[in-house]
């Protein structure tokens, strides 16, 4: 079979719930709805009130549309094949899956390391803060974030798009990148190497920083006074909290994609594949609904308005 003949993809990772799958397409709904309705609120929140119109809010902003983006890449495709007695997929709708996925996903880590930058010098340079993150070099910042983004993402699917597949199952429950290229029967190291580049001078250069700025703030936090520890606290707990959050998925997307998982239950390699996509675009908008003094307040009068 060769690429030509590929017309359609099959996802093998569904399986027979029988009456249970109208329970489970309520659910992801209810998710879904969730998902939308929180990000959206906090979105309207943030563009409406000018006292959150500062650096971390802008890129509070920008990730939440980046959830709403992904969230839609993968939960009506789901409710759709929750749905369905045949779970296919055509070449088309499935690499346009692929590229929904993995944009969304080097958006978030990257604003997620932008984040980490901008509450190093909030912490650590407060004098130098509003000189050093203007409104214009959030822009620009956020600019290149999504931009950087679509290229390494086209980039990487101009790669897989063309290869000869010798097999149309995936053994997920949508279209990932790693999950074609492991179908080809044509060389695929040029995609190995652009994928250990990548890793290497994206990934590994997000985490040096990120981990630089957090080693700073640990240094504040532990040499200062008990207003500016409570300070960082208060503002890194979020951020920090939604990073490790999003690694672990991350992670176990990695590892189930890499290695043979056919020991695990079916069930939990579901849940392990979903969690990524589903968790972080969940948990956000709590944690920094919740946990961030000013959005919490604004909600709160909104709640009283109302």
């Amino acid at each position: 079979m060769n690429s030509t003949q590929v017309s359609y993809f099959t996802l093998s990772a569904y399986f027979d719930t029988g009456a249970l799958r109208y329970l489970y397409f309520v659910i992801i709904m209810v998710l879904y709805m969730l998902i939308v309705g929180s990000n959206v609120f906090l979105i309207v929140v943030i563009c409406m009130n000018r006292s959150l119109h500062e650096p971390m809010y802008l890129f509070l902003c920008s990730l939440f549309v980046n959830e709403l983006y992904g969230s839609t890449g993968l939960f009506p495709f789901l409710l759709l094949q929750i749905l369905s007695d045949i779970h296919t997929v055509s070449k088309p709708l499935c690499f346009l899956q692929i590229f929904c996925v993995h944009f969304y996903g080097s958006v978030e880590l990257f604003t997620l390391g932008v984040m980490s930058y901008d509450r190093y010098l909030a912490i650590c340079c407060p004098l130098q803060y509003h000189t050093r993150m203007t409104h214009s070099r959030v822009l620009v910042l956020t600019g290149l974030v999504w931009f950087y983004s679509v290229v390494a993402t086209v980039a990487m699917m101009s790669l897989s798009a063309p290869l000869q597949l010798c097999g149309n199952i995936i053994h997920k429950v949508y279209c990932d990148n790693f999950s074609v290229v492991k179908l080809a029967c044509s060389d695929t190291s040029i995609n190995n190497v652009y994928g250990l580049l990548y890793m290497f001078t994206v990934i590994v250069s997000l985490v040096v920083l990120i981990l630089f700025s957090y080693v700073r703030i640990l240094r504040v936090c532990f040499s200062g006074c008990k207003q500016s520890r409570q300070k960082a606290v208060s503002t890194c707990t979020p951020h920090l909290a939604s990073l490790l959050n999003f690694t672990f998925g991350a992670f176990f997307e990695i590892v189930q994609s890499r290695f043979d998982m056919s020991r695990v239950p079916n069930m939990l390699r579901v849940v392990l594949s979903l969690y990524w996509l589903t968790c972080q675009p969940l948990l956000n908008p709590v944690l920094y609904g919740l946990n961030i003094t000013k959005i919490r307040i604004i909600c709160s009068n909104l709640g009283k308005r109302m």
